[in-house]
């Protein structure tokens, strides 16, 4: 098989796999938008939290989704424990919430008032009114992160109605403008 270092496509420079870098590449998903979430768990030393735009759907049967956590990441160690994890989706309104989860890990939970544990011990913000909880099915490495798939065996979609969710594009959180109700089909 050929390898193509560069390549001129519609006048600009496509580069292959082995010149990509991480600045790159990340530069690249910088035009794509992420719905955000923060994905809660309980561990021997106390709740732990992150935030997290990897979130995707996998299954519907059986209800499977999968997010992937960095290695750098000071939760992959709790993670790595936790048989189940609270996945919370996050709406306009609550970008608050994905920049307290996204710093240092002592800072996530300093606020008792904006959490609660459910009866199977995992933090649930609140405000938040969409989740799942998750028993831990897989987990395996990708390059620099672990990928997590999650059985879900709880859900609440509650999420007020006029409200969009929080989106992460170019470095930011973005709060979109509210979606537009379903029509009806006739």
């Amino acid at each position: 098989m050929k390898s193509i270092t560069d390549l001129e496509v519609l006048g600009m420079v496509a580069v292959t796999h082995e010149h990509v870098s991480g600045e790159l590449f990340r530069s690249v998903f910088r035009h794509h938008p992420a719905g955000v979430t923060v994905v809660t768990f309980e561990s021997p030393g106390g709740p732990v939290g992150f935030t997290a735009t990897s979130v995707v759907s996998v299954s519907l049967a059986p209800p499977l989704l999968s997010f992937a956590i960095a290695h750098t990441s000071s939760s992959l160690e709790a993670l790595s424990q936790a048989d189940t994890a609270l996945v919370h989706w996050l709406e306009v309104g609550h970008s608050h919430l994905a920049t307290r989860f996204a710093r240092s890990a002592g800072e996530r939970f300093s606020d008792p008032e904006s959490w609660t544990p459910l009866p199977s011990g995992e933090p649930l913000l609140r405000g938040v009114g969409t989740w799942a909880r998750c028993r831990l099915a897989e987990r395996f490495q990708a390059g620099d992160h672990t990928i997590v798939i999650g059985l879900v065996v709880e859900a609440q979609a509650n999420g007020a109605a006029d409200n969009a969710p929080l989106v992460y594009v170019d470095g930011r959180y973005h709060e979109i403008s509210p979606i537009t109700p379903r029509l009806s089909s006739r």
